[in-house]
């Protein structure tokens, strides 16, 4: 039996992946030039692809950045001049608020207790702030933000900017882009890619944002600012040379994915959630780390431990099965579980009943 990875990032390869990449290398993907037609029609396949999979509004620019990580940066030297507010859940969307701090803007910060979700009426944002930051899938914790909750932000702050952190939800969570006005996500997570590569989605009120900050003569940035990103992507271009295997793997499996249909993907991921969860809340030594089942993240499970979590670990890595540790202060006492597209039915089977038998 090979080894199967249903670690929260980077996690098992999506099944397809190897043979696109073997493909990439032996007709020369990997050399062609960032500038040549070639490359120009692999980013346009890669934006037409994620366009279909993911519902993405034809007035949304699709960009290339070299993580999600990054886009915190851009995100914020592009389109907060002065104040920006901040959901945190745990440990990724507090990296947000964060960084705003370190590129010299205040940051307006709602800290809610790791493993839960903030209720709407918790969420007061000044009229000072400029945007709206919310982590999808806080996968320190296994937190699912509401998308209701984020339809309800965008009626209340229509005049406010949203910025989802896509990482390990899209594209199984199904985003309303109307409602937001940028997104970003890396591909080693549900789409079962190598790390290396990040998708930066953004609509016009970002870009007119930038816009207006440049003209009050505030700096956005240098290599990476945001208008010259879009226009370099409306001629299906990067600033510098890109990471092109890895664009080149996102369009193909994003195509596997439309040719399978987000459907019965998402479907599947609804069973796998559901047998993953009723082996953690039936095991008399696991506890969910997430208690509100609403707000219980579909593709990362982060499960309590009555004892060392490593000896769960250790004893399905024997069975060549890999699980994640828990995150920062919980890594001792916590575990997370991947439940990706890439993850069959029939391999998560296995690994629920693996986790049913054990016991210390």
């Amino acid at each position: 039996m090979f080894e199967l990875y249903f670690t929260p990032g980077p996690t098992a390869l999506y099944f397809t992946a190897e043979e696109h990449i073997k493909k990439a290398i032996k007709t020369g993907v990997c050399s062609t030039s960032h500038r040549g037609q070639w490359f120009k029609d692999i980013y346009k396949e890669c934006q037409q692809n994620l366009r279909e999979l993911m519902d993405i509004p034809d007035d949304y620019h699709i960009l290339i950045t070299s993580s999600a990580n990054e886009a915190w940066e851009r995100i914020i030297e592009n389109c907060v001049e002065e104040e920006s507010y901040h959901i945190s859940m745990g440990a990724f969307s507090q990296r947000f608020a964060k960084i705003s701090t370190q590129l010299g803007r205040k940051a307006h910060e709602l800290i809610v207790e790791e493993g839960t979700v903030p209720a709407f009426d918790a969420i007061d944002v000044p009229d000072s702030a400029e945007i709206i930051t919310i982590c999808l899938n806080e996968s320190s914790t296994g937190a699912s933000f509401p998308l209701e909750t984020i339809n309800a932000l965008r009626e209340k702050y229509p005049d406010k900017l949203i910025a989802i952190d896509g990482v390990s939800g899209v594209p199984v969570i199904p985003i309303n882009f109307k409602n937001i006005d940028t997104l970003y996500f890396s591909v080693q997570k549900a789409f079962g890619l190598p790390a290396g590569l990040g998708i930066w989605i953004v609509n016009n009120r970002c870009l007119e944002k930038a816009n207006n900050m440049v003209e009050k003569g505030n700096v956005i940035g240098s290599y990476h600012r945001l208008p010259d990103m879009v226009e370099k992507a409306k001629v299906y271009q990067t600033a510098e040379t890109p990471n092109i295997l890895g664009i080149y793997t996102l369009s193909k499996v994003a195509k596997d994915m439309l040719e399978k249909g987000i459907l019965p993907i998402r479907r599947e991921i609804d069973y796998k959630s559901a047998i993953l969860n009723q082996v953690i809340e039936s095991h008399p030594q696991m506890h969910p780390f997430v208690e509100n089942d609403l707000h219980r993240s579909k593709t990362v499970k982060v499960v309590k431990t009555d004892f060392e979590s490593k000896q769960l670990i250790e004893y399905l890595k024997n069975k060549k099965m890999h699980i994640g540790t828990g995150y920062g202060p919980y890594k001792n006492e916590q575990v997370r579980i991947a439940n990706f597209p890439t993850h069959s039915k029939e391999q998560m089977e296995m690994l629920v009943d693996l986790i049913e038998a054990f016991r210390l």
